[in-house]
């Protein structure tokens, strides 16, 4: 019997934007469903008196796969912004990411040898690092450890240092040069008129239904496709059979301010580090297209327990235990020939947007030509 389409696509994220729009180009006939009121999952964007807010904390595109940007740059067009944020830390404010900026204020020195040996010295005690702790003092000693790493992992993540692993630190930059530009990326910007809108363009062609929990209607909407793109929570997919997977997950407060302010805190985005402080960033959107009007939008970002099927799941804590249930899932996964799990919450693993499309490119080939 002849199914209503090819392909039904759970989640309108990058992963399933991506997969939709490629299919549908290729001739496939795709449904989109996703159970929020908006396309994007946390990507999304929204405009409110002319800014363009960031609804889901900054997102920053950059890649350096040639594949990919070319693929983006179809449904959009990219500023020239550079993500340079500041850290707060009793009041005092550093560079980030950590770089000479960042040394040169710390310890009055303004040479890479310096720096570098003032690193080596408090890190000396610090041989194999197995933890967030040891693998920051390691990078940057004990004294950035103190003041810019330590109060604002575990407010995000909500545990010790000592308790979280080292590959989540090892994602920062950390340069012995004057340069306070976040990624290393070949191609940086935000997308001019917002994020949803690109996802939106993507879709044009694609059937969409929102506000649709596949999981409470699965067998139905099972029947309508050939094959499920599954993109949501792998641990809710399978009922929570070995039990939850953990993810960091936020509250954001946006609020706009007074119309005598046309510049809050003159960066898009600032850390606070010191613990003591309930938020670990303030994000100022108006900088990200670099204007300066009356009544720009801030947002507070506030770590919050992760509960499944009631706050957002966000980053993945890949820790031993997580992994380790994480890989019964997946391994259940294998026996499921007509479904697809795609994404950071499908396949457990901490994404950069950029790494989303190209593993939802990459997917559509395997599936347009399979070996």
């Amino acid at each position: 019997m002849n199914k209503d389409y090819d392909f039904l696509i759970v989640g309108s994220g990058f992963y399933g934007a991506t997969f939709a729009q490629v299919m549908t180009e290729r001739g496939k006939r795709c449904l989109v469903i996703d159970k929020n009121k908006y396309v994007g999952g946390n990507c999304q964007t929204e405009e409110r008196d002319g800014q363009i807010i960031h609804l889901f904390g900054p997102h920053i595109f950059n890649t350096s796969d040639e594949e990919v940007w070319r693929y983006v740059n179809k449904f959009a067009e990219f500023n020239n912004f550079r993500y340079s944020p500041v850290a707060n830390y009793k009041g005092d404010v550093y560079s980030l990411p950590f770089n000479m900026w960042t040394f040169s204020k710390l310890w009055n020195i303004d040479k890479p040898s310096q720096a570098k040996q003032i690193i080596e010295n408090q890190s000396r005690h610090v041989i194999n690092p197995n933890n967030l702790e040891g693998q920051a003092i390691k990078l940057v000693g004990t004294e950035v450890y103190e003041k810019l790493i330590k109060g604002y992992t575990e407010k995000q993540w909500r545990k010790s240092c000592a308790e979280l692993p080292s590959e989540i630190i090892k994602r920062l930059p950390v340069r012995f040069t004057y340069d306070n530009n976040y990624y290393f990326s070949k191609y940086q910007g935000i997308p001019i008129g917002g994020y949803s809108r690109i996802i939106k363009k993507m879709l044009f062609d694609v059937d969409v239904r929102l506000e649709v929990d596949y999981l409470k209607d699965k067998e139905y909407w099972d029947s309508r496709a050939d094959k499920v793109v599954y993109t949501g929570p792998i641990d809710r997919y399978y009922n929570y059979r070995f039990g939850h997977l953990e993810y960091k997950t936020t509250k954001f407060d946006h609020k706009r301010c007074e119309e005598d302010i046309t510049n809050y805190q003159g960066v898009a985005v600032v850390n606070y580090t010191d613990i003591e402080v309930p938020y670990t960033r303030v994000i100022e959107h108006q900088h990200f297209e670099f204007k300066q009007v009356p009544g720009p939008w801030i947002t507070f970002e506030y770590p919050i327990e992760y509960i499944p099927e009631k706050t957002t799941p966000m980053y993945p804590v890949n820790d031993k235990e997580n992994n380790s249930r994480y890989s019964k899932y997946k391994d259940l996964s294998k026996s499921e020939p007509n479904i697809i799990f795609g994404g950071r919450l499908a396949e457990y693993r901490y994404y950069n947007m950029d790494q989303v499309i190209k593993s939802s490119l990459t997917k559509v080939q395997e599936e347009l030509h399979p070996i």
